[in-house]
């Protein structure tokens, strides 16, 4: 009987022991050509993650889900969910997308982000909308939620919404709207369809907007001729503006936006037809449009774009980094000026599809894996 009683508390031990180190997380590490790091889990089970942001201090993250749930993750992982996010159109490729919190963010400060929102009369069809809110992150809540900017016309279609958010040096803030799937519309600058917008973060128009004189041209329009733009940052020194959008089977782009270009899409570019794989264009160059400073043909459906300026690795300093979606990893590009002039592909082992990419304010990389079990990860030097 005493036997029994040893080999059975023996058994329930070594179970014990067997689960409590099936439930650690994996060490997952990785070398790269100029570093060697380890993946750190911040936070799981998130269901489509799309957009990252930073609360100064020790505040933690704020995360969006594509299906419409708003998270706030503690530094310890731990996920509240914000109330009074509006209902979004939660349908194909769209939801609730980007959000960009000010790095002077104090509780209930204004907070702004993007999402897919149909029409109220007609729920089939839907756009990009950005808004403004104020978040009490100690309350879980948003108030004053306000519509800062609204895609015009709205579309039935549940393809290719963007849309990221950058705030640039001067205060302004710039919104990407994609083309809806309707790529001649694209040239079309009497609406939003295919646009970089740049808006007030009050939603009013700023005076020195490049067509705000032009009655031809709807006055918040920054750039055009873009196709599906879900990857926007700031140059850390220059303060330009890098928008990296998705082609189709090719051409995916990496654009320089300057005010009042035509970036080219669909008449000038290095995409293809799906399915058949032709050229959409004979041109991939045209007068009086932008040429992109680096495309990718085959496309890795790019989302997500940082430059890394933290101290944790030195040998990043200043690269550019983009998520990858189809090719499922991290790219790592080396920039001199306007140009690529090296590129190293991370993380391809993992096997993930990467949707966010950001610099974090305490010199760390992070990223929001693309899965319907997803995790916000963080990049840490071994």
């Amino acid at each position: 009987m005493k036997r029994m009683i040893i080999a059975t508390t023996i058994t329930l031990f070594l179970a014990g022991m067997w689960a409590f180190a099936s439930s650690k997380p994996t060490v997952r590490t990785f070398k790269s050509q100029k570093a060697s790091f380890k993946l750190h889990t911040v936070s799981a089970e998130l269901h489509h993650p799309w957009g990252l942001a930073f609360l100064p201090g020790e505040g933690g993250y704020m995360v969006t889900e594509r299906r419409g749930k708003l998270w706030h993750i503690a530094k310890d992982g731990q996920k509240t969910e914000i109330k009074n996010v509006p209902i979004v159109y939660a349908e194909g490729q769209g939801g609730l997308l980007d959000i960009l919190v000010p790095p002077d963010f104090k509780d209930g400060d204004w907070i702004y982000f993007t999402a897919a929102i149909p029409d109220l009369q007609n729920p089939d069809i839907a756009g990009t909308e950005a808004f403004r809110a104020q978040l009490y992150v100690n309350q879980a809540r948003l108030d004053k939620v306000e519509s800062i900017f609204q895609q015009k016309p709205k579309v039935e279609s549940d393809i290719h919404f963007g849309s990221r958010l950058v705030l640039a040096q001067d205060g302004t803030l710039f919104v990407s709207a994609s083309e809806r799937g309707d790529k001649q519309e694209a040239q079309n600058p009497q609406n939003h369809l295919g646009t970089v917008v740049r808006i007030k973060t009050d939603g009013t128009i700023p005076e020195d907007n490049p067509f705000i004189n032009d009655p031809n041209i709807l006055p918040e329009i920054y750039s055009y001729g873009h196709r599906n733009p879900q990857g926007m940052t700031m140059h850390p020194e220059t303060g330009e503006i890098w928008e990296v959008e998705h082609g189709p089977q090719g051409g995916d782009e990496i654009n320089i936006l300057k005010p009042g270009a035509n970036f080219g899409w669909p008449v000038a570019t290095f995409g293809r037809n799906y399915v058949i794989g032709t050229r959409i264009s004979e041109h991939t160059t045209l007068p009086g449009m932008e040429d992109p400073i680096w495309q990718w043909t085959p496309s890795i459906a790019p989302s997500g774009a940082a430059f890394y300026t933290g101290e944790k690795f030195s040998e990043w300093k200043g690269n550019l980094f983009v998520g990858a979606l189809v090719l499922r990893h991290l790219e790592r590009m080396e920039i001199e000026g306007h140009k690529v002039t090296h590129r190293e592909i991370l993380l391809e082992d993992f096997g993930k599809r990467i949707r966010d990419v950001r610099n974090g304010p305490d010199g760390r990389l992070y990223l929001l894996t693309d899965e319907q079990n997803s995790e916000l990860l963080r990049l840490e030097p071994l």
